[in-house]
């Protein structure tokens, strides 16, 4: 498809780089030099921006954005006012873009355009952005963490000068007008990166973390008994969490639960410190405070709840009493639900093995928990009512078998692992 003479057509932002860093891109976008509205309509593209000119291809569906420039006219991500015409240059497009590595151009023949020495910051892995109108956008804190996550496996770190930046915006009060949708949208594509934990770590740095996220920021500085939590810090613990659970599951409701299923520690009197006996309640009603602030999914808040819940009763398996254990699967409908009894276990194994030097320790509970389950769920409902219960002694009845098949489960085990010890 054409799209007119004196026209240039450049490939940019993250299918350059990632192009260049030799990972997968899936998306591309493409900025059109030499264009106008009409132009592109009469090609065939389809007009899809509303504050800016974006078009998508007909064939590819691939999104093309004719040049533009972008001055600040007010609060917010839409408080922009944009500027296009055909004589827009490709360096003022490139200008206005977040980090110098987002702000590559390719040409149809392959030809790099690279006005802000994006490869070089490529080259030595360095985050940095491109112009001061960096601070204009407020949502840039947000992305150059997300993009930190993306990139740790690289190794990339953040520009001085860049993270000074980052500062400032803060101090500012900018982030305070980032709406719910734009936030869970970054935090939800880190939860997406190979290194969740650095999206947190970043904004910790930066000082964002405590007006996006001041719960998970509130757990920082607040000891833990070191018996068990030998990294002390409950906010260190929450991103040892947090990167174990990426290693575990690559699910977003799994890396997200696992992120704030701590956050009643936050709140603990400092006279209770450093015990937190009441952090599995405390933290429910943080958890939807900060699930419905941010507009966090429904299958992301109810597992976060659930892992909240019951985290410790599952670190506590081989302890349960049969009847306590059926009472815990009852209440996750482990029964209708299996999956979800699973990402729960995922949750507890990140929040065990997220602990200085246990990270490798295996997670017993995980083991007991299956068992117990399998067990139980092996009573067969029919075979019940074929012996003529009815009603609600239908229920009484499987609740009773269940927990007898618990019971002789736990005894095998508790027999299994005495023969071993011999």
């Amino acid at each position: 498809m054409k799209v007119g003479k004196n026209v240039q057509i450049f490939l940019v932002g993250g299918a350059v780089r990632d192009q260049l860093l030799g990972i997968p891109s899936h998306d591309k976008d493409w900025v059109v030099v030499g264009g106008s509205p009409e132009s592109m309509l009469e090609q065939g593209f389809r007009s899809v921006g509303q504050d800016f000119p974006v078009f998508l291809h007909a064939k590819t569906q691939e999104e093309y954005a004719l040049a533009r420039t972008e001055r600040k006219t007010g609060q917010g991500y839409n408080g922009f006012e944009c500027f296009y015409a055909p004589d827009v240059t490709l360096d003022e497009d490139l200008a206005r873009r977040d980090l110098t590595i987002n702000a590559i151009a390719q040409s149809k023949d392959g030809t790099l355009h690279d006005p802000y020495h994006g490869q070089k910051d490529l080259q030595q892995r360095v985050l940095r952005h491109v112009s001061p109108a960096f601070s204009e956008d407020p949502l840039r804190v947000l992305r150059v963490a997300r993009f930190a996550a993306k990139l740790a496996s690289f190794h990339f770190k953040i520009a001085p000068e860049t993270m000074q930046l980052m500062k400032e915006i803060v101090v500012s009060g900018a982030l305070e007008h980032l709406t719910a949708e734009r936030v869970w949208q970054e935090w939800h594509k880190s939860l997406t990166t190979s290194a969740p934990h650095i999206f947190l770590q970043v904004l910790r740095q930066c000082g964002a973390l405590n007006v996006i996220l001041p719960e998970i920021n509130a757990l920082f500085g607040v000891p833990q008994p070191e018996k068990w939590h030998p990294e002390i810090d409950t906010g260190i613990h929450t991103l040892m969490v947090a990167e174990q659970a990426s290693t575990l599951s690559s699910e977003v409701s799994v890396r997200f639960a696992a992120q704030v299923h701590d956050l009643g520690k936050g709140v603990t009197p400092e006279t209770e410190w450093p015990s937190h006996k009441m952090h599995c309640h405390t933290g429910i009603k943080l958890i939807k405070q900060l699930c419905s602030r941010i507009k966090v999914p429904n299958d992301c808040r109810d597992l976060a709840l659930l892992v909240c819940q019951h985290h410790s009763n599952v670190h506590r398996a081989s302890e349960l009493k049969p009847a306590t254990v059926l009472k815990l699967l009852n209440q996750i409908d482990a029964w209708r639900k299996p999956t979800r009894f699973e990402q729960i276990l995922l949750c507890c194994q990140a929040d065990h093995q997220g602990r200085k030097g246990l990270e490798h320790l295996p997670y017993l509970p995980k083991m007991i928990m299956n068992a117990y389950y399998q067990a139980a769920n092996a009573i067969d409902v029919q075979s019940i009512i074929s012996q003529g219960f009815s009603g609600k002694a239908i229920r009484d009845e499987l609740d009773n078998q269940r927990i007898e098949a618990i019971a002789k489960c736990k005894n095998l085990l508790v027999t299994s692992k005495k023969n071993h010890d011999l």
